[in-house]
């Protein structure tokens, strides 16, 4: 904006302009800002001191639009497969003028080759951005729900979660994502602004008018996803599946626990109880193994003990399972909420533990007992 101003005096004598500054903060002057500028003059006639004004010369501050948006974590997301609301961060921060709301629009597709390392081969799912409503930077399912950044103020800046359900196919390996910004109108708390328009720059200056000005960058350089004074910016990050297998183990024990003549000291002969204990020991820190099935086909000579199951974590001192439930022979969990579950089928004899999950560096045991025929 420019404001031209003459002032023109036609006295004998000496003048003297005066004006007043407006005061910037590092984003500018708000927009909207009326600034008024008067002059003054004085002067001499006949050795009498005389002075004059102007009139008042105003215009209103423009709004100079620009904000980054930029990728805020180092490198891709490391990823399991089937895993569920996985996540990558932004950070949006405005440099605007003004107080502005901001769309989010979370995409993987628009994203030219070479942007980032690697190569996309597979799409998260369920594709969504949420604002980090606490400010803990860590995304918060049940808090972190607004999906577009409400009145952020100048100089202000907000983290923005990008969110997807990574698919369970195997060859999944890399997907690259995207988090696109355009500008909105603010002035409303709890309703997402329309997309600023920009005042079309070959129409003359409006002095009482607030316009708009796009002044934000190319956020991405020479890729396709943004371009120079648009009112919109974006910034890339991916998924990467990462460890794909666990240094994961089985270990299979047997012992009698009772014979029917002896107190202790238990003696494998026919009629005797034997507890066979498997357990599953994932010894790979940080990374789970999910959907993990044993099955055990009981040997010769033996009848299966009904209702002997039992899973949970592994026992001390000779125990199996110090601390777990009782499983029901037919692979139904119940009222139970532990993710483990067993079953036997007579005709095959064999048994089959299905458990939800070992964590790394986690066990969990399965007993069962049978009789010697």
């Amino acid at each position: 904006m420019f404001v031209k101003k003459t002032i023109a005096v036609l006295l004998a004598g000496t003048a003297t302009l005066a004006a007043d500054n407006a005061f910037a903060q590092s984003t500018g002057t708000a927009a909207g800002t009326s600034v008024d500028n008067t002059a003054s003059v004085t002067y001499t006639v006949n050795g009498v001191n005389q002075s004059t004004t102007s009139n008042t010369a105003s215009f209103v501050v423009d709004r100079k639009v620009n904000f980054t948006v930029v990728t805020d974590q180092t490198g891709f997301t490391q990823v399991t497969l089937g895993q569920q609301d996985a996540v990558t961060k932004f950070k949006v921060t405005n440099t605007t003028n003004g107080t502005q709301d901001f769309i989010l629009d979370p995409d993987q597709n628009n994203i030219g080759v070479g942007i980032l390392p690697g190569n996309d081969n597979f799409d998260v799912a369920s594709l969504r951005a949420f604002v980090d409503s606490n400010n803990n930077g860590v995304y918060d399912a049940n808090v972190d729900t607004q999906t577009f950044i409400d009145e952020l103020a100048p100089d202000a800046s907000v983290t923005v979660f990008v969110v997807g359900n990574v698919p369970s196919t195997q060859s999944a390996a890399i997907a690259w994502d995207s988090l696109h910004v355009i500008v909105a109108a603010g002035g409303t708390t709890g309703t997402r602004g329309s997309a600023l328009i920009a005042t079309d720059l070959n129409l003359a200056n409006a002095d009482n008018t607030v316009d708009i000005v796009f002044a934000d960058n190319d956020s991405d350089g020479a890729a396709i996803g943004d371009i120079a004074r648009n009112g919109e910016g974006r910034a890339y990050s991916g998924y990467e599946v990462g460890t794909r297998n666990v240094a994961l183990s089985v270990n299979k024990s047997a012992r009698v626990v009772a014979d029917g003549v002896n107190l202790a000291n238990f003696k494998a002969i026919p009629g005797a109880t034997v507890e066979y204990c498997l357990t599953v020991t994932n010894a790979t820190p940080l990374v789970a193994a999910s959907s993990v099935v044993l099955t055990d086909v009981i040997p010769a000579n033996t009848t299966y003990v009904p209702g002997s199951m039992a899973m949970g974590a592994p026992g001390t001192l000779g125990a199996c399972v110090a601390a777990g439930s009782t499983e029901d022979d037919d692979a139904d969990d119940g009222t139970e909420s532990d993710g483990l579950t067993a079953a036997f089928d007579g005709g095959s004899k064999t048994v089959s533990a299905r458990i939800t999950t070992v964590p790394g560096l986690g066990s969990v045991a399965t007993a069962f007992r049978v009789k010697i025929n």
